[in-house]
């Protein structure tokens, strides 16, 4: 179910980026639109005429294309109402609720260590510096998709409160309805209790039954029933991506996510049943998620080959396994650690496990990672749910660029310029020397005026 490559097979397969514009789209996707639109057009053409209708009629096509997309019931209000959140929070079972705690607490104790101050200074001839102010207002995207993602709403929010937010929105897809079951008094058992319980615990209060590029667009724009915001956070489908890109610079975004990926560097010490165990929880998440082993021994290649089949057999999501594991995962047998380092930069994955003897020895030679799990008691599930750092990281490669989600993303910086009368005396000269060398006549004279 999961092959073993050499590092040249890999590198033209397993290995190889795909770019973001090039992003894979199965039939039955395709299918889906052409029977939505009534004619067989791609993705970023449905994603823009959604985006369009949202912008020209605001809630009414908010909530015509929630029901066409997902059975939300039309007449159903969109907010969640205060009430259904302590309902679900009352009703989430006593050791859930402490794991989510726990999971709340380290959150919010990581991300309270993250520096984070305004700064001025008085020895350049008056005071400069720079203000740091959070955003007003943000939205959160958390995915409903296959599984209930209660650990994203504490991953976004939880850096969100640190940094100072005022206003936290979650918008969350309900599950999509049969329409009989589509009843007005039942709509918000149709989002994940789980997740409006997490949005309970961490005190945000404003949230929406609503997904897709539709509640992007919701976000992007607003509409009568949900203000506009400055930055839109968190993962989603192909649809949910595409959004985020056509609204980018009306409103800001964190960034492109694509499906998750996680790379094992390994060596011959390493658990054949930990290292298969580890793969398996992100080759799970969908059918387009990557899991790479990277190690210099053919002897744990074997190993862990087999015992990726027989943990398979006793998982429930079999079926997404049997897709993600032959396309996009594999085992690479490399030289020794040092290429598999190499490899690693390359390829920057989202998260990597370091699965060897010495961690930090072999830490120093990764430039590109999301997140550097060390050791085999360091698993990367642990950073999915409770270990303190965001589990929202870049993909696609993009950890050569970008950085995890953290209290930096939440805030913006304005630069101050308070100069004494001297020093501008002092330095207007220059600036007309350099207007002027740049043709514009009009600033030079702005700071010859201060001279004279």
């Amino acid at each position: 179910m999961i092959r073993i490559y050499s590092v040249e097979e890999a590198k033209k397969t397993i290995l190889k980026r795909i770019p973001p514009d090039e992003t894979r789209v199965t039939p039955a996707v395709l299918a889906r639109i052409a029977a939505t639109f009534g004619e067989p057009i791609n993705a970023e053409e449905a994603v823009k005429r959604i985006l369009k209708d949202i912008r020209a009629r605001g809630d009414a096509a908010l909530r015509e294309w929630s029901a066409k997309l997902d059975g939300y019931p039309a007449e159903a209000p969109l907010r969640v109402p205060a009430e259904a959140l302590q309902t679900a929070l009352a009703n989430l079972p006593a050791d859930q609720r402490a794991a989510l705690e726990t999971s709340i607490q380290r959150v919010r104790e990581f991300y309270s260590r993250q520096p984070l101050s305004s700064w001025f200074t008085n020895d350049l001839g008056g005071t400069l510096g720079q203000f740091l102010r959070p955003h007003r207002r943000v939205g959160l995207y958390v995915p409903g998709g296959t599984a209930p993602l209660p650990s994203s709403v504490i991953m976004s929010a939880i850096p969100a409160q640190v940094a100072g937010v005022r206003d936290i929105v979650v918008v969350t897809p309900p599950a999509r309805l049969d329409p009989t079951q589509a009843k007005t008094g039942s709509a918000y058992n149709l989002v994940p209790q789980i997740t409006l319980a997490a949005c309970a615990l961490c005190g945000v209060s404003e949230v929406y039954a609503m997904g897709g590029a539709q509640a992007i667009g919701a976000l992007a724009y607003g509409t009568e029933s949900v203000p506009a915001v400055d930055k839109i956070f968190g993962p989603g489908n192909l649809f949910v991506t595409l959004a985020k890109r056509q609204v980018f610079g009306l409103v800001g975004i964190d960034g492109l996510a694509g499906p998750t990926e996680t790379v094992v560097i390994a060596d011959e010490n390493a658990k054949p049943a930990w290292v298969a165990a580890d793969l398996l929880a992100q080759a799970e998440h969908d059918v387009l998620a990557s899991a790479i082993l990277l190690t210099p021994s053919p002897r744990l290649a074997e190993a862990v080959q087999i015992e990726v089949g027989r943990q398979v057999e006793t998982l429930p999501r079999a079926d997404i396994l049997a897709q993600s594991l032959p396309g996009q995962s594999g085992i690479v047998i490399t030289r020794d650690l040092d290429e598999a380092a190499e490899l690693n930069n390359l390829y920057a994955p989202e998260h990597l496990c370091l699965s060897v003897a010495d961690p930090w020895a072999l830490s120093e030679k990764i430039y590109n990672a999301g997140g550097i799990f060390m050791g085999e008691h360091s698993f990367e599930v642990l950073g999915d749910y409770i270990a303190g750092p965001s589990h929202v990281m870049p993909t696609g490669g993009s950890a050569r660029f970008a950085s995890p989600l953290n209290v930096w993303d939440f805030v913006h910086i304005i630069s101050l310029v308070a100069l004494n009368q001297a020093t501008t005396a002092q330095i207007a000269p220059q600036a007309a020397i350099i207007a002027r060398a740049e043709g514009l006549e009009a600033h030079a004279r702005s700071a010859d005026f201060r001279t004279k």
